[in-house]
């Protein structure tokens, strides 16, 4: 309702009695004051004795116009808070305006994977600045190069993590239900629209810069991607433990290494091409890496693909083993890495990766002690953990000398 117009009653007032059905009828009323002269009678006695007692817990503010000898006097609008707005205005929450703005973006970083993005974005800096020789190389020219091929990827890994979500809509309400096509947020149109939109935009940039390392690391992981997550015959490659693994490895462990790195050495700097020991290094670890990714990223979602016929290496040889598989393969890694920082001639290149990796072996080796293998999520937190371990890596790979 609008408004409560009160009139004067012969029977006497029952106040709470109003309070009652008033609320029944409707969740707000009127808190109603005249702002002309004084006004007597029943009418506002009701209204000071039992509107002003409830209104800072049942009702929120309205518009309202109160009668009283006669004549209409507008009334002064009280906010649920309890302080006055302007009279014959509503209250405007400016917040409205951004909520759905706001809602749209966390559904997009969601469905972006952003750890995934992260680790895109890491490694193609990193491989990148394996080019660089001395600090004249750190140019625009440079900086542009670096831009260009880290827009096309990343369009790129939107469309590849955005495809496999399409095509996992049921598998992820079991596995991963917050993302926004198993939570509803997003339609299944909505999901083909933007993974469409996001391909287009990467083979576009790609095209447009004219670096044949950038674009064929672009084609080369579009044709992976789709070919593991998409369900038609022969392909849905990620149905199949190995394959799965090999994907992932091709990606993240060779093309992102080998090609980015050729796209400034070549394309940019227009050097001949030149597989460094740092980058010899850099591709033999992240090999190692990208296995573990692929196989640690299915422990957390073994009910979801033991449904749906998904044979990982989790559904296969059980949670508990792969994990340790993956913790074994990765101290292997960290080993190597520390005896390679050892064998170099730079001494501030020696410490730091002897150091570093004997760390981030420690912390991994502490942390998957205390582990509770039984829990969900701490499996997925661990998992998150080794993502993180993957982006440390990226930081100390260009210090490899």
């Amino acid at each position: 309702m609008d408004s409560l117009l009160l009139r004067p009653s012969p029977l006497p007032p029952r106040p709470f009695a109003a309070a009652a059905a008033a609320s029944r009828r409707d969740s707000r009323v009127p808190i109603l004051y005249s702002t002309g002269r004084a006004c007597n009678g029943p009418s506002v006695w009701f209204s000071r004795r039992v509107q002003e007692p409830l209104r800072d817990h049942y009702f929120r503010h309205i518009d309202g116009k109160s009668t009283c000898s006669g004549r209409t006097r507008e009334s002064t609008t009280v906010h649920a808070s309890g302080k006055p707005l302007e009279p014959g205005h509503e209250a405007y929450d400016s917040s409205s305006i951004w909520r759905p703005m706001l809602s749209s973006l966390n559904a997009f970083y969601r469905f972006s994977r952003p750890h995934t993005v992260i680790g895109t974005a890491l490694s193609i800096v990193s491989v990148s600045l394996l080019a660089v020789e001395n600090l004249s190389d750190i140019s625009p020219l440079f900086l542009t190069g670096l831009l260009e091929a880290l827009v096309a990827a990343l369009f790129m890994n939107v469309y590849i993590v955005g495809l496999n979500q399409v095509y996992d809509i049921e598998i992820d309400k079991v596995n991963k239900p917050t993302l926004p096509l198993a939570s509803g947020e997003y339609s299944l149109l909505t999901g083909v629209v933007i993974v469409s939109t996001f391909a287009v935009l990467s083979f576009g940039v790609g095209w447009a810069v004219g670096s044949w390392p950038l674009f064929w690391a672009l084609f080369v992981s579009f044709v992976l991607g789709t070919a593991y997550s998409i369900n038609i015959p022969f392909l849905r490659w990620k149905r199949f433990a190995v394959i799965a693994a090999l994907c992932i490895l091709a990606v993240r462990a060779v093309i992102v290494q080998l090609a980015f790195f050729l796209h400034i050495q070549t394309f940019v700097f227009r050097r001949p091409a030149n597989f460094s020991r740092p980058l010899i290094f850099a591709t033999a670890f992240m090999s190692f890496f990208s296995v573990v990714i692929a196989l640690f990223k299915d422990i957390p979602d073994i009910e979801g693909d033991r449904i749906f016929g998904i044979r990982s290496f989790s559904v296969r040889l059980g949670q508990k083993r792969v994990f340790w598989i993956c913790v074994y393969l990765l101290e292997m890694a960290y080993t190597v890495a520390m005896v390679i920082g050892a064998t170099s001639s730079c001494l501030w290149s020696k410490v730091i990766t002897v150091s570093g990796h004997a760390i981030l072996a420690s912390i991994l080796w502490k942390r998957a002690g205390s582990l509770d293998l039984m829990s969900k999520a701490a499996i997925t937190s661990f998992y998150m953990f080794i993502w993180k371990l993957f982006y440390a890596e990226y930081l100390l790979i260009p210090l490899v000398r």
